[in-house]
């Protein structure tokens, strides 16, 4: 039977008749024009009630139709037209930002230009939106412009030569009529497009001042580069292949934020943070996760997650530390660079290694650089006493070359030593030594301690179970002799000697042989910190602690005295900023001995002892505070020394312990360490003191410097005086010869 038609349905529509909103929302529409029924009536119900703040309803109902052929669509509904109006904005847009300067700067407005510390969720999304670089004129950036979204650029062909060198007469950027000849003024954003430069990276004359920071002030990721190579790349087009990876640029832009950004603050704290450096951090990591996911370009992403490492080691963010150092390291196996030549091909059956053979020997050079910093910075991170990430048994990769040797680009015989090279701690080829070799033998030796420590502990888990005596054990024998003694005495006389001539060159420090002389104080203190006993006057351990935290600290003197003659407190970065991070973690392990020592000195009742001490400790604290302004790890350091100093604060009877100074301390060290109620100023030390700082003469009981003032209590403290054969190695006139070497 046929259904009956009603006659209240409209007429039957064809396909595509009803409007957009009405077959997107499935109602049935009337087709009305301009507006049909549904969308009328839905707007009547909006406009109805009052607009919220902010907001307005719009003006007619948002009905819209499909073209249909012959029929003429008004501006509104004309797809082609709204184009055209969208184009025409854009144009007067671009124009605007151009004319007000922005267009130098990818955003001017962003959060990382205010020095504000940003929300965790603004730091997530920090690596999305490019920062603010400050290239015009202006200190301050202009208030109205607007924070864009995501650009991700390809590395175009930008040639950035003209602004990279101080003088180019040929190939420069091209520059609108207003623009500076030094590429200060306001050149457009769209030039950067255009050319190619990559502008999550701060304008190329602002970028050549990072990396000019970064050899400069960097001791730790600086030193796997070819300095004259890596600067003439950058003279090349971004396209080119010869131009260094941004993931490169990145880390050395978050590296050399710490001498030379301004964008930081103090958070509530007082640990320093700088949202350019964590920017360019969060780039990087970009790109190491990339990496991880395809492999392209490996070995200079490998680079940079060694340069941001350090990074992290000196901004005191453990976690960051210990999981790059495993990633590093595992990395780097696969890459075969723990291999003689970085490079093993097992035959047809085997993948080989995944890098090629080296090209020429300035990139065999800097593979061995990178795999040893790579394994420096896993020995480093080990200090805790936790396994490392290879055996010393699967390192066969020679040694570097000396630094001269590699910048020059003379051919050179490859060096010919390694881990397992006959007394390699004790002997050093005159044409293959220099401070950052001595450096790496430093570390690895370090590693050696941490190593037994860690095997120790294991075998013996509780400190009930550690019945025998470690002097019984061959292996911690001939480890603390090498420690000790060995390696000390048997340095090269022109770099044995370097503490007590350091200030004969004014303005600089050589930082690698610097720790060199602190580091085995340093292993010795770990080494023995588990076995001191100060009711035992013959104690070796005690014995080697207090002789190892005397040498830290003397070695600190004799830089204050440096950087007295030197004006190296005035200038910025201050000379202390540019000391190895690690320095902090020895000054620490020193002024802990320190604490020990106090505290037995308040449980047995000796104040005028007591105040000796805690001046030292003191001393170390300033020295991690003062590191701390520039590299956080020196803030966090002091803080954790705090806190292991509470016990003896409570006990000790000094009415204000944290403000004893120390007297070999000079003045500009740190202000709370001469504080004078009466506002006068820091005292200045009389010319004799200046003059004995650092002398190589011994004292009675065969200690130099900082040792001799034990000699005023070693009548009351009887393993004081039981240590004169403990400072005959911070002598240079006392050096013994030894030849013997240790391997685990």
């Amino acid at each position: 039977m046929p259904r009956a038609m009603s006659n209240a349905s409209g007429p039957t529509l064809r396909r595509n008749q009803a409007c957009r909103t009405c077959r997107k929302k499935k109602l049935k529409c009337d087709a009305s024009r301009p507006h049909c029924g549904q969308c009328v009536k839905h707007w009547k119900g909006i406009i109805s009630v009052p607009a919220p703040e902010g907001y307005a309803h719009p003006e007619e109902p948002q009905c819209s139709y499909d073209p249909i052929e012959g029929l003429t669509l008004s501006e509104s509904m004309n797809p082609g037209e709204k184009i055209r109006q969208l184009e025409e904005q854009i144009v007067e847009l671009k124009r605007k930002l151009q004319e007000a300067g922005i267009a130098d700067s990818p955003s001017a407005s962003s959060d990382f230009s205010n020095g504000a510390r940003p929300s965790p969720a603004e730091r997530r999304l920090s690596s999305l939106a490019p920062p603010s670089y400050t290239i015009t004129s202006s200190p301050e950036p202009p208030a109205s412009s607007v924070p864009r979204s995501d650009i991700s650029l390809p590395r175009g062909g930008l040639n950035v030569a003209s602004s990279l060198r101080s003088t180019s007469p040929a190939a420069s950027l091209p520059r609108s009529s207003t623009s500076s000849p030094d590429g200060q003024g306001p050149e457009s954003l769209l030039s950067m497009f255009t050319y190619g430069w990559n502008v999550d990276l701060p304008a190329p004359n602002e970028m050549k001042r990072f990396i000019e920071v970064f050899f400069e002030c960097d001791t730790c990721g600086s030193r796997i580069l070819h300095r004259p190579s890596f600067l003439a790349s950058l003279n090349y087009s971004p396209k080119d292949s010869r131009f260094p990876h941004p993931a490169l640029l990145h880390a050395i832009c978050a590296s050399a934020s710490r001498w030379a950004s301004t964008e930081y603050s103090a958070t509530l704290d007082g640990i320093r943070r700088d949202t350019f450096a964590e920017y360019h951090a969060g780039k990087t990591r970009q790109y190491i996760d990339r990496t991880m996911a395809s492999g392209k370009d490996i070995f200079h992403v490998l680079q940079a997650c060694i340069i941001l490492s350090w990074y992290f080691y000196a901004e005191g963010r453990w976690v960051e530390v210990w999981i790059f150092a495993g990633f590093q390291t595992r990395v780097s196996v696969p890459l075969r660079l723990n291999h003689r030549g970085t490079f093993t091909s097992h035959g047809t059956g085997s993948p080989g290694a995944y890098l090629a053979p080296p090209k020429d020997q300035k990139d065999l050079e800097m593979r061995r650089r990178t795999w040893w910093m790579t394994v420096v910075f896993d020995r480093i991170v080990s200090v805790g006493g936790w396994l490392h990430g290879i055996e010393y048994k699967h390192i066969a990769t020679e040694l570097p070359l000396r630094r001269t040797d590699f910048e020059s680009d003379q051919l050179v015989a490859s060096n010919p030593q390694n881990l397992h090279t006959e007394n390699f701690y004790t002997t050093h080829p005159p044409l293959y030594t220099d401070s950052f070799l001595l450096f790496i033998k430093a570390v690895m030796l370090f590693g050696l301690v941490t190593d037994f420590n860690t095997e120790f502990t294991l075998k013996y888990p509780s400190a009930s179970l550690r019945t025998e005596n470690p002097l019984r054990d061959p292996t911690f024998r001939g480890l603390e002799r090498l420690v000790a003694v060995d390696f000390l005495a048997n340095l090269p006389v022109e770099y044995r000697d370097y503490l007590y001539t350091m200030f004969q060159t004014p303005g600089s420090v050589d930082t690698d042989l610097y720790m060199v002389h602190l580091l085995p104080h340093a292993a010795s203190i770990t080494l023995h910190n588990p076995f001191i006993d100060f009711d035992d006057p013959q104690s070796l351990s005690t014995n080697r602690c207090m002789a190892a935290a005397d040498a830290i600290l003397e070695a600190y003197y004799i830089f204050t005295k440096a950087m007295a003659f030197s004006n190296g407190y005035l200038t910025f970065p201050p000379l202390i900023a540019k000391l190895h991070p690690f320095v902090t973690i020895c000054w620490y392990l020193a002024a802990v001995v320190k604490i020990q020592v106090c505290k037995h000195m308040i449980d047995s009742n000796q104040p005028s002892a007591e105040i000796a001490i805690w001046g030292e400790i003191n001393a170390m604290r300033h020295a991690m505070m003062d590191y701390g302004a520039i590299s956080p790890v020196g803030t966090r350091q002091e803080r954790l020394l705090s806190t292991l100093m509470d016990e003896i604060v409570r006990s000790t009877t000094q009415e204000r312990p944290l403000e004893i100074a120390q007297p070999r301390l000079y003045p500009f060290s740190h202000k709370s360490a001469f504080s004078d109620p009466n506002g006068v100023g820091a005292p200045l030390p009389a010319l004799p003191a200046i003059e004995t700082i650092g002398s190589s003469m011994t004292s009675p009981l065969g200690m130099s410097g900082v040792h001799a003032h034990m000699a005023q209590t070693a009548s009351q403290v009887p393993w004081l005086a039981a240590r004169s054969d403990m400072s005959q190695s911070h002598s240079p006139q006392s050096h013994a010869s030894s030849s013997g070497s240790f391997m685990l």
